[in-house]
């Protein structure tokens, strides 16, 4: 398993095709939500890609918002999950932010996501939302 910033278009499309894999075809998010202003190039935002066995499999990314790292976009293929990859975007993300200065991190994570992040020390901060019909929790993080 490999984790890299993402850094051309190909990587780039890669991605994109992942999130839609997971986001729209699997969870129906609309696909015009799916991609948004933070996707484009040259944007203050930093992708990840993973690859598993020289495949992508999982990608995500990080922005600063008001001077917190925001976590966006984490996912990982059905057909690859159970392998750590999440872990390893998370991880990805957080060297990134704290590579832009940043000390704390935050993310809208799915409910049924929100034992996952906890192990990775995030704590919740919010009742229980709804984005794009999918329940969300805010969670944050000190960055070490």
């Amino acid at each position: 398993m490999t984790a890299r910033m993402i850094s051309n278009e190909e990587d780039r499309a890669a991605a994109f095709q992942i999130r839609k894999q997971v986001f729209v075809d699997e969870q129906g998010v609309d696909g015009d939500k799916e991609y948004d202003e933070f996707d484009e190039i040259g944007s203050a935002t930093h992708h990840v890609l993973v690859l598993f066995d020289g495949q992508p499999a999982a990608t995500g990314r990080v922005r600063p918002v008001n001077g917190v790292a925001k976590l966006e976009r984490i996912c990982v293929l059905a057909s690859h999950r159970g392998h750590g990859l999440g872990k390893s975007i998370t991880e990805a993300l957080e060297a990134e932010a704290k590579e832009m200065g940043l000390t704390q991190a935050k993310l809208n994570g799915q409910t049924h996501a929100e034992a996952f992040y906890a192990r990775l020390g995030y704590e919740t901060v919010s009742d229980i939302f709804m984005e794009e019909g999918i329940p969300h929790v805010t969670m944050i993080k000190t960055l070490n």
